[in-house]
């Protein structure tokens, strides 16, 4: 697990690059939830495209849940958790 922003920059600094050299990711907002007029709960699906904008099979879909915090007029991504939808 993954606490406060310096441990998750540091971690993603040195793991994602090179991670996704040939991948997009596409996001669609399904459902936003105002917590407060400065937190919301941000429900998405999330697709890994390739190079020529299909589907990447191998890495699927996924439901990430967003917690963004508004903080000097921007919305910043505060929390995240993400759960990889599989065939049924």
């Amino acid at each position: 697990m993954l606490v406060g922003r310096d441990e998750i920059a540091a971690f993603t600094h040195k793991v994602l690059p090179g991670a996704m050299t040939d991948l997009t990711v596409r996001f669609e907002i399904v459902h936003v939830l105002f917590i407060r007029p400065d937190v919301a709960a941000v429900k998405v699906r999330q697709w890994y495209l390739k190079a020529d904008g299909s589907n990447d099979e191998e890495t699927g879909e996924g439901t990430p849940l967003f917690v963004m915090s508004k903080e000097d007029g921007q919305w910043r991504l505060v929390a995240n958790q993400n759960t990889q939808v599989l065939d049924a």
